[in-house]
């Protein structure tokens, strides 16, 4: 019996013990966990995991941003630091193969920096085709193709109502396109003597340069030859043939565009390949490193303005992209096209009639502001995105980076840089950096200021030759707004507010340009003078044509 009660004793002190260190256990586990099991008592309480689950939801949803937000910065910096060491790895072995003497490095700084100094060219996508992939920005794509709908429908039916039958003309598309076998033979003109040209100045003198016993009057020779053939045959030619035959306004952008394109490559040409004949003959090597007509004839095609002899070549041609690229540049025509039709003609039609007045002005910025900016639109995507990425596809370019993601610049800094990545590029390596190898990094300031009076004459140069009338709209906005802009919104504003202050200038500079021109165009074509000095090609007609009339 004795024997019997101890081991009861013992069973009941170690059940105890069991259900103290239970209890104990329960009153470590979370709140929730304690009251799910006493409320189950057995048995699933389903609300309970629901309201468990929606609480663990929140908390990765809260998570998320940031997480998302961390990998990304991680990343970012895990790529540049990946190309700036390869790129770093490719220069080094070109540029400082060994250890060199002080006489080195200040022969080394006397002469221009090499082509190696410049771009680097990757193979990489552009950022539009990346961003299509998501569902949510394609159906910003569909949300346009959806307004070009409504902007035939509604052509279609007006015309329909005023003319009793559907009219399915495209006058105006004819009309600015018009004459356009002048406009061929001129571009197969200005392309034939910039093959032919250049690289001929530039392999004689190459070729001479070694032996020449006068080296400073033969390089004079043949750059006063380059020269005038960049200012005469490709400047003054085709501006004569677009005045002289009075091209339309389309067929006149065709040809100067291709004028200013030619004379940017082939200064790229001649700027990244005469250090490299400097440098060989300083080192006396042999043969001269003169590049091959094929290599200069693929850069000229090549969506780029900086010369190289090699770029980075995709393996094999995507035919169906190149076809949907050059539909999509048809597509923005047609709806350039109906924009003017129904947004720009109506207004601007009698406007110049119209006495000037501050309201009447005001009104007609405000109204030119929607189809300046799908105008905007048009133009990057059409030219920038499906023109650029059609050609690059065609030569197996593999470096598409033609733009980057200016619509998020909080600086108008920012988006003079990320808007068209192929001019800047130019701009900044041949005209900033030129600029101040010469004068010295002290001038910064004022290389600035030249790239932008530059980069603004010639859009008005452009502008005025298409348009046939000079009328700095433009200019004022690149040099005053522009130039304002670049310093009061620089880098260093990084706010959300700052991008939408960005947009809203950007929005409004549209307006003007859109009313400003529109209404010289017309006022231009009601006020015509018989005997037009050339003071008058210089005096807006808009601001006395309803005198006239």
């Amino acid at each position: 019996m004795a024997g019997e009660d101890c081991v009861r004793k013992r069973q009941s002190g170690s059940t105890t013990t069991y259900r103290t260190s239970e209890n104990e256990e329960m009153q470590r586990r979370p709140e929730g966990e304690r009251s799910f099991q006493n409320a189950s008592n057995g048995r699933v309480d389903v609300d309970h995991v629901i309201t468990r689950k929606m609480q663990l939801i929140a908390e990765a949803e809260q998570l998320k941003p940031a997480f998302m937000k961390e990998v990304d910065s991680h990343f970012t910096e895990f790529v540049n630091s990946l190309v700036a060491k390869s790129a770093l790895l490719d220069s080094s072995s070109s540029l400082f193969p060994a250890p060199c003497s002080e006489k080195d490095l200040h022969k080394a700084k006397i002469l221009r920096a090499p082509p190696e100094h410049g771009k680097i060219f990757t193979a990489r996508r552009s950022l539009l085709d990346e961003l299509f992939e998501v569902s949510h920005i394609r159906t910003i794509y569909h949300m346009f193709i959806a307004l070009l709908i409504v902007f035939i429908l509604s052509t279609l039916l007006v015309d329909f109502i005023d003319e009793g039958r559907l009219v399915l003309g495209f006058d105006l598309l004819v009309f600015v396109f018009g004459k356009f076998p002048v406009v061929f033979c001129t571009w197969l003109c200005m392309f034939s003597a910039t093959v032919i040209v250049p690289y001929g100045l530039f392999f004689q003198w190459a070729q001479g340069y070694c032996s020449s016993s006068h080296r400073v009057i033969h390089s004079l020779f043949y750059g006063m030859l380059f020269t005038l053939f960049q200012t005469v045959g490709l400047g003054l030619g085709p501006t004569y043939v677009a005045v002289s035959y009075a091209l339309p306004p389309a067929s006149r952008f065709i040809v100067i565009l291709e004028q200013v394109r030619l004379v940017m490559k082939a200064h790229s040409f001649v700027r990244e390949n005469v250090p490299r004949v400097l440098s060989s003959v300083k080192e006396k090597s042999s043969p001269v490193p003169v590049p091959r007509i094929t290599q200069y004839l693929y850069f000229l095609f090549a969506p780029t303005l900086i010369y190289r002899d090699n770029y980075p070549r995709n393996p094999t041609i995507r035919w169906g992209y190149v076809a949907t690229k050059f539909a999509q540049v048809l597509g923005s025509l047609f709806y350039a096209y109906y924009i003017f039709v129904r947004l720009c003609i109506p207004q601007f039609r009698n406007s110049s009639q119209e006495t000037f007045n501050l309201r009447g002005l005001v009104l007609c910025i405000f109204n030119s502001i929607l189809p300046g900016v799908l105008i905007l639109f048009l133009v990057f995507f059409a030219f920038l995105h499906c023109w650029l990425n059609a050609f690059a596809e065609m030569l197996r370019f593999a470096d598409r980076m033609f733009y980057k993601d200016w619509w998020n610049s909080t600086s108008y800094a920012n988006y003079y840089r990320t808007w068209n990545v192929v001019v800047h590029d130019w701009l900044y390596y041949y005209a900033y950096r030129d600029f101040l190898w010469f004068f010295g990094k002290k001038f910064k300031a004022a290389a600035m200021l030249s790239v932008f009076s530059v980069s603004a004459a010639v859009h008005e140069y452009v502008l005025s030759i298409c348009f046939g009338f000079f009328y700095p709209v433009l200019f004022c906005l690149f040099m005053c707004f522009g130039m304002v802009f670049n310093f009061i919104l620089n880098d260093r504003r990084k706010g959300p507010i700052w991008n939408v202050i960005m947009w809203t200038s950007l929005f409004l500079g549209q307006g003007v340009i859109i009313c400003l021109y529109s209404q010289e165009w017309y006022a231009r074509q009601y006020c015509p003078l018989e005997n037009p000095t050339f003071l008058d090609y210089l005096k807006p007609r808009s601001w006395s044509c309803h005198m006239q009339m």
